[in-house]
């Protein structure tokens, strides 16, 4: 089995020592990344977390994690054993050049050997985007955090939102092609009917290849009532089964109460940025639904 190295970079609101706070204070860690922690401050010290929110370490048996480097406002990494392997993760903590109030974080999660797994390179990115998604909402304030339980047989992502507008308006953001260009940021192209393409058309790059995302297809469409579509796999694998994206619009006084589901996923760490990534986009439906201008949303993950 091959080595498996994951590199990735945070933005994240706050200066690096308040960056380095969340990371290694054991209060802020379970708040953002783990059920239960203990963190000894020093090289050689523990940073043990586990827990139903904590990946591989269920139970505190399981947390042996160790700090390898601790430079208080700078760098910290630590080991983690996932899936009978031994890996160690490290950030190094910079200001950002481009705001003096934020940080730029650059981690790297390594292994010797890969864990023995299914897709498990695709698993320690969404592990992580997940993370980033957290700790960033930890550090502005918490609103928007949400912890997985990677014990969950139904791994699900649920959000609710209320939208000053009726339901008539919010069903129309979810299929007139133009609205969904607004809220989504690309082109669409939609066949409102069952059985219908319900298609975003995204580009972006999967390992130096240019990747346009396949149609949705329409699952279920009652008018002004409920909307569901599948969600093919956004890498383009073709052997992970199709998620399902719900929206169900209940009248709520002058307005509509906004239901939403992603469901269908095959492990919980799937789930990824997704919550975060669809929070942001309901506050742009928010926005477009009761007709104001998108430049008030805020963006994502600040």
């Amino acid at each position: 089995m091959s080595e498996l190295k994951h590199e990735f970079t945070w933005k994240l609101p706050a200066r690096p020592a308040r960056v380095f706070a969340a990371l290694t204070n054991a209060d802020e860690v379970s708040q953002w990344f783990a059920e239960h922690a203990e963190i000894e401050p020093q090289v050689g010290g523990a940073y043990r977390f586990w827990g139903k929110h904590s990946y591989g370490t269920p139970s505190k048996a399981d947390a042996t994690q160790r700090i390898t480097k601790f430079a208080p406002s700078q760098a910290l990494a630590f080991t983690w054993r996932i899936h009978d392997r031994d890996s160690e993760v490290s950030f190094l903590i910079e200001a950002d050049p481009e705001n003096p109030e934020a940080s730029v974080v650059k981690g790297m999660h390594s292994f010797a050997e890969a864990p023995a797994i299914n897709r498990a390179k695709e698993m320690i990115d969404d592990l992580w985007r997940f993370n980033w998604g957290n700790v960033s909402a930890h550090i502005a304030g918490g609103q928007g955090k949400m912890l997985v339980d990677y014990s969950d047989a139904d791994p699900n992502v649920s959000l609710s939102i209320f939208i000053d507008a009726p339901p008539s308006a919010v069903f129309r953001t979810l299929i007139d092609p133009e609205k969904i260009q607004q809220w989504f940021g690309v082109a669409a192209a939609v066949d409102p009917r069952l059985g219908g393409d319900w298609h975003l058309k995204m580009e972006f790059e999967k390992e130096g290849k240019k990747v346009t995302s396949p149609p949705c297809r329409i699952l279920d469409i009652v008018e002004n009532e409920r909307l569901s579509i599948s969600w093919p796999d956004w890498r383009g694998d073709k052997n992970v089964p199709d998620q399902k994206v719900t929206w169900m619009l209940k009248p709520e006084g002058a307005g509509t109460r906004v239901e939403f589901k992603h469901d269908g996923f095959v492990r919980a760490v799937d789930i990824s940025d997704y919550p975060f990534g669809w929070g942001w986009f309901l506050s742009r439906i928010t926005a477009v639904a009761e007709g104001k201008s998108l430049d008030a949303v805020p963006a994502e993950h600040q």
